[in-house]
């Protein structure tokens, strides 16, 4: 195709109305529209919507992929539970994420172009879906997600060395982070190098859940269970962001250098262990050739070398590729059998008397240049 775009948009907090619908369908009458989504692909033109003012106005969650490399994702998400200033340190040096206040809402829009993606992101029906778990993390307080902008500013050395991490890593990596920098072409070795630590610790054992909820007041757990009774989607985000136990102050941190230079580390290790892969694979391929090989031998000595000969010259006046092919790999065969058996003098003059008969068969004098033995035929 010459051109592909895919525009996806999800509402999770509240599911769109009728008339919400219809507004929506007035800008797109091919588009795929549920009560918690908007799907549509173009192959040809655009999309008539802003996407700023959809997401202002009705979606929680945007994704845009053009097969030409740009990536867009944006996320709304109550301003109560997320600010400028918790996100400002990851963001300094990164011009493509951009972020505003509407309404009650807070606004990211995270947009870079000239990426290389997979074909399978192009293909893949659940796109959006991969990367929505993202914003439950966000609404509950794991901000691991800015991070990932800031490691590809390191990835682009607009990040110095000396410069400190934000986080104290990412990890551990979940399959949503692992989507959104496959998606915004982040190198792996350096989100691994950042995953090696972790970020954030939450309580989640029984014992740590049980105290934190019992330090709630019993009012405020009233008011909770009510929330959590008239629909508020938002309540478990809000428990889990209260219950998640912040990072020390004195976490140690890594230097954008640091992080490069593990990721390079990785890089080495993870090349290193692919060539032993490509190698023992080598040797394995070889070593199923040689087996192969004998036996084709062994099967030529059983039958004769007047035979086989016999055969070769069948083969040849075919006049086919096929056959052609057949007579050089037999003949390759009968050479390594006469090179044990101390005939190889009787095979050569064979061998010249077959390339002065058939001469005038070009694609077989060819063939016999090319048969994958250690020396040429001819």
């Amino acid at each position: 195709m010459s051109e592909y775009q895919c525009y996806e948009f999800q509402a999770i907090d509240r599911p769109l109305d009728r008339a919400a619908q219809d507004a929506i369908r007035s800008v797109s009458s091919r588009a795929r529209i549920t009560a918690t989504s908007f799907t549509n692909e173009y192959n040809w033109g655009d999309f008539k919507g802003d996407p700023r003012k959809f997401m202002e106005r009705w979606f929680d969650l945007h994704l845009y992929i053009a097969n030409w490399g740009t990536r867009r994702l944006m996320m709304r998400v109550p301003a109560r539970l997320l600010t400028l200033p918790d996100i400002a340190p990851f963001l300094e040096e990164v011009d493509w994420v951009k972020v505003w206040i509407a309404g009650d809402n807070l606004i990211v829009d995270i947009c870079r172009d000239e990426i290389d993606l997979d074909d399978h992101w192009i293909d893949d029906s659940d796109r959006l879906a991969a990367l929505a778990p993202l914003r439950s993390d966000v609404l509950s307080g794991d901000l691991r997600l800015f991070y990932l902008p800031w490691l590809a500013a390191v990835q682009d050395e607009v990040i110095s060395d000396g410069d400190v991490e934000p986080l104290p890593g990412i990890g551990p990596l979940t399959g949503a982070l692992a989507a959104f920098a496959e998606v915004f072409g982040i190198d792996p070795d350096l989100v691994q190098a950042a995953a090696e630590t972790a970020a954030v610790e939450a309580a989640t054992g029984s014992d740590g859940l049980r105290d934190a909820l019992a330090a709630i007041s019993d009012g405020e757990k009233t008011d909770l269970l009510l929330r959590v009774v008239e629909g508020d989607s938002l309540v478990a985000a809000e428990l889990v962001r209260r219950l998640r136990k912040r990072p020390e102050p004195s976490a140690p941190r890594r230097t954008a250098g640091a992080l490069r230079s593990r990721a390079g580390e990785i890089a080495e290790a993870r090349e290193r262990a692919e060539a032993e892969r490509r190698e023992a694979e080598r040797r394995r391929q070889a070593a199923a050739a040689e087996q192969e090989r004998r036996v084709r031998i062994e099967a030529l000595r059983r039958r004769g070398t007047a035979a086989v000969w016999r055969e070769i010259e069948v083969e040849i006046q075919r006049r086919n590729a096929s056959g052609y092919d057949r007579a050089v790999n037999l003949l390759a065969d009968l050479r390594a059998l006469a090179a044990e058996e101390g005939n190889r003098s009787t095979f050569d003059r064979r061998l010249a008397s077959i390339r002065v008969q058939h001469g005038t068969k070009r694609k077989f004098i060819e063939r016999l240049a090319i048969f994958g033995g250690d020396e040429r035929l001819v």
